[in-house]
């Protein structure tokens, strides 16, 4: 009888909470959207996998000595992965679009807004007394807005790590709703005449001027700003050895073999923080809100700016690339070019909207810096 007590004390079941089945059964959720649903199945399904072995009880694989803690200690806490990822990144993006119409940074910034008007947010329902976030909690919750996993992790583990899972599950659960939660604000904001706007094809950019763009770019902003320069760095140095042609082997690791590995890591150490005393919280669940109030305003913020600007430009703008501001790259960028074909079916806005969707991106890593420069982090 006491070896059945033992066996049974020992055993999962005896030991688990409420928490951990609740956690068990969003893990499974997760798996499910990823899976059946395909939202951003490559972090979705490490995540959620990750967040399935964090709640197994007594197995204690996120905690002390166990692989997704260490996990979480080498590549998230210290910043590594996010980094790693951007790098990747660059390697698959072309500033070309970008190059060709550079007033698109302009809409790239102004997608910027819902991160800073949900960190103000933050900080005035807390003043109220319906949450409880400080400034460092406000800011990593804000940067959501700019629909950049990577980023949204890299900033939660400098400056609020205990919030880490809720703002990486909201990160990239509105950025695979971005085909969902983008048409109606796009629609909303402007008239049938507008999405209708036929934009001019765009000019041939040079490899040179491919070249240079990264290097004055990191520049410009690391000597303004230089806690944006890990973030933005990682970026540029990935993009120069795609356009630089003369490092082809490195290029095509980074983008390919070296970004996949890093991603399984990032998702299972974010996974371990998906623990039920942490996730299970008002907390999460005001997380989630405004992460959807900063993707919305970054959203339509672009709309506007792109409106906006049509009052000085001689050659119109479709607003709708405004919505590509944000760098959800390149799902934005797809969203914008189908509304624009409903509107018109000989409207092709797929790379004018990659010049903003790109800015986007940078726009995002310039806002981290300034978080983590005014937030002490």
């Amino acid at each position: 009888m006491d070896l059945l007590d033992q066996l049974w004390n020992g055993s999962g079941l005896a030991q688990m909470t409420f928490g951990q089945f609740a956690m068990i059964l969003i893990s499974l959720l997760l798996l499910y959207l990823a899976i059946a649903k395909k939202f951003e199945p490559l972090l979705l399904v490490t995540i959620g996998f990750g967040g399935l072995l964090s709640n197994i009880p007594g197995a204690e694989i996120a905690t002390g000595n166990g692989l997704l803690h260490l996990i979480y200690e080498v590549g998230i806490e210290t910043g590594a992965f996010p980094l790693i990822i951007f790098m990747g990144v660059g390697a698959l993006t072309d500033f070309g679009p970008l190059l060709a119409n550079p007033k698109t940074l302009l809409l790239g910034a102004a997608a910027q807004f819902g991160i800073f008007a949900t960190l103000l947010g933050a900080l005035g329902l807390s003043a109220l007394g319906i949450m409880d976030f400080d400034l460092k909690q406000a800011a990593a919750i804000g940067i959501i807005g700019g629909a950049d996993g990577p980023t949204a992790i890299f900033v939660a583990g400098k400056l609020a790590p205990e919030l880490l899972g809720a703002i990486a599950i909201a990160a990239y659960s509105y950025m695979a709703l971005v085909p969902i939660i983008q048409p109606p604000i796009m629609r909303l904001l402007t008239t049938e005449k507008e999405r209708g706007i036929v934009m001019v094809q765009l000019r041939e950019v040079s490899t040179l001027e491919k070249i240079i763009f990264p290097l004055l770019l990191l520049l410009l902003v690391a000597f303004l700003l230089p806690s944006a320069a890990p973030l933005l760095g990682m970026f540029c140095f990935g993009n120069l050895m795609r356009e630089c042609g003369v490092v082809e082997r490195l290029a095509e690791t980074t983008r390919t073999s070296l970004i996949n590995v890093v991603t399984i890591f990032l998702g299972l150490g974010v996974g371990s923080k998906l623990g039920a005393d942490t996730f299970l919280t008002a907390e999460t669940l005001g997380i989630l809100a405004l992460g959807m109030v900063a993707f919305s305003i970054g959203t339509a913020s672009g709309v506007l700016m792109a409106k906006l600007m049509n009052l000085f430009t001689a050659k119109p703008i479709n607003p709708l690339i405004g919505a590509a501001g944000v760098s959800a790259v390149p799902m934005a960028a797809r969203v914008v070019n189908k509304v624009g074909l409903e509107a018109n079916s000989q409207n092709f806005l797929l790379m004018h909207a990659m010049g903003p969707n790109v800015a986007g991106v940078i726009g995002s890593a310039v806002a981290a810096g300034l978080m983590i420069m005014i937030t002490g982090g």
